[in-house]
């Protein structure tokens, strides 16, 4: 077998064999206890719970990631696939104003990491959670009619981006473990989003986004846009 294909093998099992974020811990317990007791009540039962142990591992599994060390890179904040690169104004809860900036949209099926990290290193200056509905979280109205949890980071050189958390079809249960005033690092963790779900970025004035519909993204690694950027 070549180097790189062992390489890549390598990483796949590390990706799926990634120990699992707290926050998914209850839900793997959950599994275990009917699996446990279906070995005395019934086979069905018995199954049912493994498998449903065996899949909350596997969602909630948190990786570790490298992100880039030049500063002045936006990275996306989760795993996924990009449905969106277009304009758009921020939630008006976060009073970023109304002028449209850049909103870059990722999609995170079941099968992704649901880990959202850092786009950028900055100081959270607002959280604010709103109610909403669960439709498809890849339908471009989502952003709107969606529960979310928005965030607002001021950066280092006074720009404002917004990173928007948004609960998707199955979703039921948004988490943050950040708050207002807290010092956020590119790369880091912030928070989860249970099954099926979408993050959307909104980049600061000016910035031009690097990637394009369908692409996949990594969090906390893959680049989205160059703030310091001059073409």
């Amino acid at each position: 077998m070549p180097d790189w294909m062992k390489m890549s093998l390598a990483a796949s099992i590390r990706l799926v064999a990634a120990k699992p974020h707290r926050a998914g811990w209850p839900f793997i317990a959950a599994g275990l206890a009917i699996a446990c007791g279906g070995a005395f009540l019934s086979l069905w039962l018995f199954w049912l719970g493994v498998v449903l142990a065996l899949f909350c591992l596997y969602f909630f599994r948190d990786p570790e990631r490298v992100p880039p060390a030049r500063t002045g890179l936006v990275l996306a904040p989760a795993d996924g696939h990009v449905t969106l690169v277009d304009h758009a104004i921020p939630p008006a809860e976060l009073d970023l104003g109304d002028t449209p900036r850049v909103r870059v949209a990722i999609f995170l099926s079941v099968l992704d990491v649901h880990i959202n990290r850092w786009p950028v290193s900055g100081v959270v200056t607002r959280i604010a959670y709103r109610h909403g509905k669960f439709l498809n979280a890849s339908l471009d109205k989502a952003s709107v009619d969606n529960e979310r949890n928005a965030v607002a980071l001021r950066l280092p050189d006074g720009r404002d981006l917004a990173v928007v958390q948004i609960a998707g079809l199955i979703a039921r249960r948004i988490l943050c473990f950040s708050h207002q005033g807290d010092t956020a690092r590119a790369g880091d963790r912030f928070g989860l989003i249970r099954f099926g779900s979408r993050t959307d970025v909104y980049l600061p004035y000016g910035t031009t986004a690097l990637v394009a519909v369908g692409q996949t993204m990594i969090g906390g690694e893959t680049v989205i846009a160059d703030l310091q950027a001059s073409e």
